[in-house]
């Protein structure tokens, strides 16, 4: 328990600082990218501003206020000057024909004069970066001038940068994750401790508790026992004290299973149990009882019924194959608490003259050749039921319905109604306990009531449980 929840903390910190990492990367990642790319365009412009300002620039013979370009004068130097940043140039006429350029090759790329940086894709792959300025005196045109620089200047850096901050990033994660694992087992050395405390009370608690009670209860039976009390006052107050002792050692009993199931301390006890055999059992303890109140108590073991047998069933002439089996793994004795606690308050909430039926078989199937690995205990009783309101709470402890509707030892209430909305002679704490039980046992438990028409419990049993 300690070292799964020191796992989790571990992977908490671990995961919050690799988002955090992660956010502070992508940032960083973007700033470095969104920089580099400004200072090519800034590298680009300035370029573009050198060569406008080194161009030849002549008056066209014979017309006046017309001006042309000297590209021999212009750009004789130019490819000197550049060679060393990697940039190209090229001129364009007014008409954006090609004139001069410093490519091996014309670029087969559209011009987009509004001296703004943009990222192109030639027919080879090659990602260029460009920029592209009107050169204009007045409102003559006199060409277009477009400077262009190798993508691969920012994509370089930027591999780097991601390799850094990847290989950064997981050691920092492998580092918190250190960190985080020694620092969630000091956290928890208080806990392990009050647990300890915890454990050595609960078992300090069972034996100091036990005890009296049981000692108050033999007391009283002697008392009880003795030929010479006839005072019916005195034999009705022992009655009553062995009455409450004996509630009191139970509710102790349950109080105490549930805190050792809280604190991990109940470690299923895994054998193979026959769960027909044990039902049998429990229905047999049970049957006194239910004859005392005129209960009519049935147990049904029905086995993996195939549609050839389904009217023979109904016929009553179906005779079970007599290698059926109901066993699977799990802990005996919890099982048998927990079949005994739902049939005997079913039995005693159930009103006089009413049913309790109990029924054991396998959950249906789609290949009835080979049955589902799940057992079911269904338990249904003919009681008032349970209101809809109550349904959602009937697995919190001490949670009870309304006690009027459980007077007279449960003749007006529901069997399973009884596990939470026990009586002055009930803790309330009923359905906790199954529910905790079948929980151990990996299965479920679910509960199904409508007012004046009974109370049915159903628990799914997995067969074969896990090793641990």
């Amino acid at each position: 328990m300690f070292q799964a929840t020191r796992r989790r903390l571990a992977i908490w910190y671990a995961t919050v600082t690799a988002v955090l990492l992660l956010l502070f990367a992508t940032g960083f990642y973007v700033y470095v990218r969104t920089t580099l790319i400004e200072r090519i365009d800034d590298t680009l412009k300035h370029v573009v501003e050198v060569v406008e300002r080194s161009l030849a620039i002549e008056p066209v013979a014979g017309e006046n206020n017309h001006f042309r370009v000297n590209i021999v004068a212009s750009f004789r130097n130019t490819p000197e000057t550049i060679e060393d940043d990697r940039i190209d140039i090229e001129w364009f006429s007014p008409m954006g024909e090609l004139l001069w350029s410093t490519m091996w090759e014309p670029l087969d790329v559209p011009l987009h004069p509004d001296r703004v940086g943009e990222t192109v894709q030639l027919q080879s792959g090659q990602l260029l970066r460009q920029v592209t300025d009107r050169v204009q005196i007045g409102r003559e045109v006199l060409g277009y001038l477009r400077v262009s620089h190798p993508w691969f200047e920012v994509t370089k850096p930027i591999r780097q940068l991601i390799f850094d901050l990847t290989v950064g990033t997981i050691l920092m994660v492998i580092g918190v994750a250190a960190i985080g694992w020694l620092l969630s087992g000091l956290a928890m050395e208080p806990v392990k401790a009050s647990y300890q405390h915890l454990k050595q009370f609960t078992a300090d608690a069972s034996h100091e508790l036990r005890n009296p009670i049981a000692t108050i209860q033999t007391n009283v039976q002697v008392a009880l026992a003795d030929p010479d009390l006839d005072n019916s006052a005195q034999r009705q107050q022992l009655l009553l004290v062995e009455r409450l002792t004996r509630r009191l050692g139970k509710l102790v009993d349950d109080l105490l299973f549930l805190a050792r199931q809280d604190s991990g301390m109940l470690h299923p006890c895994w054998e193979t149990v026959h769960l027909d055999e044990l039902a049998i059992e429990v229905v047999e303890e049970q049957h006194a009882i239910a004859a005392d109140k005129q209960v009519l108590l049935s147990l049904d073991i029905l086995d993996p019924l195939p549609e050839s047998n389904a009217e023979e069933r109904r016929s009553g002439e179906y005779t079970p194959p007599a290698d059926l089996d109901f066993t699977l793994s799990g802990d005996r004795d919890a099982l048998a608490r927990l079949l005994t606690n739902l049939v005997s308050n079913a039995v005693q909430y159930t009103p006089n003259g009413g049913q309790v039926e109990v029924k054991l078989d396998y959950v249906p199937a789609a290949n009835r050749s080979n049955p589902s690995e799940n057992l079911r205990v269904t338990i249904a009783d003919t009681g008032i039921g349970i209101p809809n309101r109550c349904l959602p709470h009937i697995f919190e402890r001490f949670y009870r319905v309304d006690p009027a509707r459980a007077r007279d030892n449960g003749r007006n209430a529901s069997g399973v109604a009884s596990l939470t909305a026990q009586t002055v002679s009930g803790s309330g704490l009923g359905l906790a306990i199954a529910r905790a039980i079948v929980e151990s046992h990996h299965g479920y438990i679910r509960v199904k009531s409508q007012e004046n028409n009974g109370t049915t419990v159903q628990v799914i049993l997995p067969i074969a449980q896990p090793e641990k």
